[in-house]
C-alpha cells in the first residue's frame, strides 16, 4: 500500500468512526481544563479527531475549547480536511434490521404464497420498492400466476376477465445479507474497493462525510496564556467612575477581526456598465435621447419602422400587449406622418413597391410595452426632420439612450422577458456599413470586449443588417451582444429626411457584455428573484483602461492598484 493509500484508509477511519466514538462514553468528562491538562503533558502535535478517537470524546466540544484556546494565544490550530464514506439513516436501518432484500424474502417464508400487495402491507411500500425487485434479480424469489390458462376454441373471442393473481414463494435456503456484511464493513473503515462503495451509493446506503479537524500546536508560553483567568471584554462607564480599570485584566483586543458590515447601499454590476455606456457615448460626441414611455403604440414601435402588421415579431408571442389603456390616442400622432406611413405600407413610394397589404389604423394604434427603444429613435428622427425642414437646412445628428425594454421571452441563461437595450444612431450623408463597424470597435474598445465578430442578418427595417458577437470566456463561445444595420429608405423618407441622408443604427445589450466583463455564466444570476444579495455586496470594480492601455492584446485591465485581471475583474 502506498502512502497515498495509507492516508485515505485513515481519514476514512476517522470519518467513519466519528460518529460511533460520539456514542461511547467518554473515559471522564470533557471540559478546556482537561484539554489543557492533556496538551501540558505532550510537546508535539496534535490532530483534534485523532485525539477525539483516542479518548473518546465528543469532536465538535474539543473543537469548541480549541477554538477559546486560539483566541487567547495559547495555541495555533491549522485546519485539516478529512473525507470518508457514512452510512446514511437508511444503510444503519439496514445494518440493524436488514437490508430490504433479505426482509423480503424473511416475510416471503414466513408467509408462504402471499402476493406482493400483501408483503406491501406488512413491510411497507419503500422496503418493498427496493427488496422486491432485488430478491427476484438475485432468483430468492418468484412469482406464478395462479389463474389457470384457458384454452380457446377455434373461433372463440378472448374474454376480458379480472387482473391475473400472482403468488410469491421462496426458493431454496435463506441467502446471506451481503449487504449488510458489507454496510457493516464500511462502518469499521475495512471495505475499500471502489466498486462496490459506488453500488452502495447508488442505493443511497453510503454517502461521502467530509470533516474538519484541527492540527494543534502549542504556543511557547501556553501554560501561562491557558490558564491565564479570563479577561474582561468591555470598558464601562461604572469602572471608570470606581476606578476598577486601573487595576481590571481586560481582554486583548483582536485588530484581526472582521468589523460588522455596514447596511450601506451598493452599485449593481448593471449600473456600473451602464454608467460607463453613456460616458463613453458623451465622449464620442453623442447626446443622450429621452426614453420615458414603457408604453408605446404599434405605430411607434412597429409601423414607422417599416415593419409590416403581418410580421411575427408583432405577435403575443414576441410582445407583451396592454389590456388598459388598449389603444393609443390617435391624435397625439402627426397625421400627416401617419398617412405618409400607410401609404408606404400599402403602396411604397422613392422606388419601393411597399408590402401590397391593407393597413390598419386600428392594429397601428393598440398599446404594448415597447419591445425596444428603437420607437425613441423614430420619434427623434421625425421631430430632427420637421425642424431641418423649417430651417431649410441639414444638420447631422448622434443620438443614443440605455434604458429597459420587453419581449415575451422563454427564460433561460442568456435570455431575459426584461432587459436593456442601448440604442443609437448615426444621422449623415454618405454613411456605409464600414462607419459602423468602425464605430463598434472604438465603443467597445472603451468596453475592452475586442474579440467582435459581425454576421449578416435581416431586419425588415435596416439593410444591410448586422450581429455583433463578443466572446464569451466562461461559456466559450461567443455570444450576441447587438444588432445593427441601416435604416431603409421607407422607412426614412415619410419622416422627410432628405433622399441623400443615411442612418446607421444599432441596439446593443447591456446584460451579455455585463456577464463577460465579470465572468458571470448565467443571466439570472445578474438580473432576477436568484440573485444573491451578497453578490451585489462583495461584486469586483469593473475597470475599464483607456484604449491606449487595452492596445496590448491581452484582452487584460489594468486594476488601481497596478495589476492586471484577465476578464476586466479586480
Amino acid at each position: 500500500m502506498t502512502t497515498a493509500s495509507r492516508t485515505a484508509a485513515a481519514d476514512r477511519s476517522l470519518a467513519q468512526n466519528l460518529k460511533a466514538n460520539m456514542t461511547v462514553p467518554p473515559a471522564f468528562p470533557f471540559t478546556k481544563e482537561v484539554l489543557i491538562d492533556f496538551l501540558s503533558t505532550t510537546s508535539t502535535a496534535v490532530e483534534t479527531l485523532k485525539l477525539a478517537e483516542e479518548q473518546k470524546w465528543d469532536h465538535n466540544s474539543v473543537v469548541g475549547a480549541v477554538k477559546s484556546l486560539q483566541a487567547t494565544g495559547a495555541i495555533t490550530a491549522e485546519a485539516k480536511q478529512h473525507s470518508g464514506w457514512r452510512c446514511t439513516e437508511e444503510g444503519e436501518r439496514c445494518v440493524a434490521q436488514g437490508s430490504p432484500e433479505i426482509r423480503v424474502v424473511a416475510d416471503v417464508k414466513k408467509h408462504p404464497s402471499t402476493t406482493q400487495d400483501e408483503i406491501t402491507s406488512r413491510l411497507g411500500k419503500d422496503v418493498v420498492a427496493v427488496g422486491f425487485g432485488q430478491a427476484m434479480k438475485n432468483k430468492w424469489i418468484e412469482q406464478n400466476n395462479q389463474q389457470p390458462k384457458k384454452e380457446l376454441a377455434p373461433g372463440e373471442k378472448k374474454e376480458k376477465g379480472p387482473p391475473p393473481t400472482f403468488v410469491v414463494t421462496a426458493k431454496g435456503e435463506a441467502p446471506v445479507d451481503e449487504t449488510a456484511q458489507l454496510l457493516s464493513q464500511v462502518q469499521s473503515g475495512a471495505l475499500t474497493d471502489e466498486k462496490t462503495l459506488q453500488a452502495l451509493k447508488k442505493r443511497k446506503l453510503i454517502a461521502m462525510q467530509s470533516l474538519t479537524g484541527y492540527l494543534i500546536t502549542k504556543d511557547a508560553a501556553f501554560d501561562s496564556k491557558a490558564r491565564a483567568q479570563k479577561g474582561i471584554a468591555e470598558l464601562t462607564e461604572a469602572q471608570i467612575a470606581s476606578g476598577e480599570w486601573k487595576t481590571a485584566n481586560y481582554k486583548p483586543l483582536n485588530f484581526q477581526a472582521q468589523g460588522a458590515q455596514l447596511p450601506a447601499g451598493q452599485l449593481h454590476p448593471l449600473l456600473k456598465v451602464r454608467e460607463h455606456y453613456r460616458r463613453t457615448f458623451f465622449q464620442m460626441g453623442f447626446q443622450e435621447m429621452k426614453t420615458n414611455r414603457f408604453v408605446e403604440s404599434s405605430f411607434w414601435n412597429f409601423d414607422t419602422l417599416f415593419q409590416p402588421q403581418q410580421h411575427p415579431a408583432r405577435d403575443a408571442h414576441d410582445t407583451f400587449f396592454c389590456e388598459s389603456p388598449e389603444a393609443a390616442n390617435e391624435h397625439l400622432i402627426p397625421k400627416d406622418y401617419l398617412e405618409d406611413v400607410k401609404t408606404m405600407h400599402e403602396k411604397g413610394g422613392h422606388g419601393s413597391i411597399g408590402w401590397r397589404y391593407t393597413w390598419s389604423k386600428e392594429e397601428a394604434l393598440t398599446t404594448i410595452l415597447r419591445t425596444h427603444t428603437t420607437a425613441c429613435t423614430s420619434r427623434v428622427l421625425y421631430d430632427h426632420a420637421q425642424k431641418c425642414k423649417r430651417n431649410g437646412k441639414w444638420k447631422p445628428l448622434k443620438c443614443f439612450s440605455v434604458d429597459r425594454v420587453f419581449r415575451n421571452e422563454t427564460l433561460d441563461a442568456t435570455h431575459l422577458a426584461e432587459f436593456h437595450q442601448a440604442e443609437g444612431f448615426v444621422a449623415d450623408k454618405n454613411l456605409t456599413l464600414g462607419h459602423l463597424i468602425g464605430l463598434f470597435k472604438e465603443f467597445f474598445s472603451h468596453i475592452n470586449i475586442k474579440n467582435l465578430k459581425f454576421k449578416p442578418a435581416y431586419n425588415p427595417y435596416t439593410e444591410p443588417s448586422m450581429e455583433i458577437f463578443g466572446y464569451h470566456p466562461g461559456l466559450k463561445k461567443t455570444i450576441e451582444i447587438g444588432n445593427s444595420g441601416v435604416f431603409r429608405p421607407e422607412m426614412l423618407r415619410p419622416m422627410g429626411l432628405p433622399e441623400d441622408v443615411r442612418v446607421i443604427a444599432w441596439g446593443l445589450s447591456l446584460e451579455r457584455p455585463t456577464m463577460i466583463l465579470y465572468g458571470i455564466k448565467n443571466i439570472r444570476d445578474l438580473v432576477g428573484e436568484k440573485i444573491d444579495v451578497n453578490t451585489l455586496r462583495q461584486n469586483p470594480v469593473c475597470w475599464f483602461p483607456e484604449p491606449e492601455e487595452a492596445e496590448d492584446g491581452n484582452n487584460k485591465s489594468t486594476t488601481p492598484n497596478g495589476t492586471t485581471e484577465q476578464n476586466n475583474r479586480v
